[in-house]
């Protein structure tokens, strides 16, 4: 796809979501079924089911799936997409590449060994290895493009108000 394809088809949306700022409220969803026997939650994903576990540093046998990792893959896809359409409508040529998103988390934390660690991911780095014809500068003008629009990027750095429900 070059920059005008993506131009072309992001054109009549764009016009939408001016006109009709309620059409672009686009619903989110994700749902798992409990194991009965086993620590661990089967995610309906994209194209199959993820059983997510306990990791090794909580007790997991290491063996399924840990959804800080998966936050993280989230991430990468999320980064790398946006890339590619900040790219394309740049007019970058990319001949390959990788997204890489990095993490920390203390177990202390989230096994309530100390109170005072906090719980979940403190720490994450997302690393671009792109293979392009940009130059330094319109290289870096993309991934602050892609750091502005990529919406699990900015839904970490900037977090939903959440509610939790019993049903």
């Amino acid at each position: 796809m070059n920059a005008d394809e993506l131009r072309a088809i992001q054109a009549p949306l764009k016009q939408l979501y001016r006109d009709q700022p309620q059409a672009a409220l686009v619903p989110a969803r994700a749902e798992g079924s409990l194991d009965p026997n086993n620590v661990a939650i089967v995610v309906d994903a994209w194209h199959g089911k993820v059983t997510a576990g306990l990791h090794k540093a909580g007790g997991g046998s290491g063996e399924l799936a840990c959804s800080a990792d998966m936050l993280l893959e989230a991430l990468v896809g999320c980064a790398g997409v946006t890339l590619r359409a900040v790219a394309t409508a740049m007019g970058v040529t990319v001949r390959g590449g990788k997204v890489i998103a990095e993490g920390l988390w203390d177990a202390r934390g989230t096994l309530g060994v100390d109170r005072a660690t906090p719980v979940g991911l403190t720490e994450i780095t997302v690393r671009f290895e792109v293979d392009c014809d940009a130059d330094q500068a319109k290289l870096e003008r993309m991934i602050q493009t892609t750091e502005r629009y990529c919406v699990i990027l900015q839904t970490l750095k900037s977090p939903p108000k959440i509610a939790m429900e019993i049903a």
